[in-house]
């Protein structure tokens, strides 16, 4: 089979000292590829630097909204500056979005606004976070005449708000959470919506699987969600991760 982690945080502190054992042993399970996303403009030298597409390591730069607050204007405009360049192994725009949990929406909005227009006109893809917020990056992406690529990533709602960002051509991202059996609400989701539309990762050291201690997460694991999400839709895991592969290849332009 082939896998691509569609958003791992490798950079993080975490995978230090260990990377180099990490990509062997998943590679040795499937992965061929991982999505770095960038968080915050103090990262993204850290994040340009890790991206090496012969091995596999390919990345995003973006202002996630648990950061917003210590970006101002000016860092905008040096990310539409570097998404302009298109260096080596940079395949989007990401993570940015809107955290209903973590801190006022209303704060939120103008960052995911005004990095929505900046993919748009770069024709980039988007990586989105979406906690809690589902109907509102909906919202937004439609009123914005979103036309491009994007992924919701780390996906955990109900069916309906799925397929209303399905029907707007989001890919959803499938990781871990659909591993535990008290997901009910995300597993029926996922096992609803068509294959086409679903993408592989692990969110990397978060969003553990069932069986993987909370912050020890690891590209290593993406076999358990395939396998998991085969399971879950009743065929054979090889045709799931065929689909999934294709899918994946589509969302970054690799195809």
């Amino acid at each position: 089979m082939q896998l691509v982690d569609a958003h791992c945080h490798f950079d993080f502190p975490e995978f230090d000292g260990v990377r180099d054992q990490i990509l062997d042993t998943a590679r040795a399970r499937g992965v061929e590829a991982l999505v770095v996303p960038g968080v915050r403009r103090v990262d993204w030298d850290r994040v340009e630097a890790l991206a090496s597409p012969a091995r596999g390591l390919w990345y995003c730069l973006g202002i996630h909204p648990w950061f917003v607050g210590e970006h101002s204007e000016q860092d905008l405009v040096v990310l539409e500056a570097r998404l302009s360049a298109r260096l080596e192994g940079c395949v989007g725009l990401g993570e940015c979005g809107l955290d209903a949990h973590h801190s006022d929406l209303a704060a939120q909005l103008p960052w995911f606004q005004a990095q929505i227009d900046i993919a748009a006109k770069l024709a980039l893809p988007l990586v989105i976070h979406s906690v809690r917020s589902h109907d509102q990056v909906h919202g937004l992406l439609r009123s914005s005449g979103w036309s491009g690529r994007a992924l919701v990533h780390g996906f955990s709602g109900s069916y309906q708000q799925a397929r209303k960002l399905v029907d707007l051509g989001c890919f959803i991202g499938v990781g871990g959470v659909i591993t535990h059996e008290r997901a009910r609400k995300t597993r029926d989701a996922i096992a609803r919506l068509p294959l086409e539309a679903l993408v592989l990762e692990t969110d990397a050291p978060d969003m553990s699987p069932a069986g993987v201690a909370k912050g020890q997460n690891s590209p290593v694991y993406l076999l358990n969600v395939v396998q998991a999400l085969a399971e879950l839709r009743g065929g054979p895991v090889e045709a799931v991760a065929e689909t999934l592969y294709d899918n994946v290849q589509r969302l970054y332009g690799w195809r």
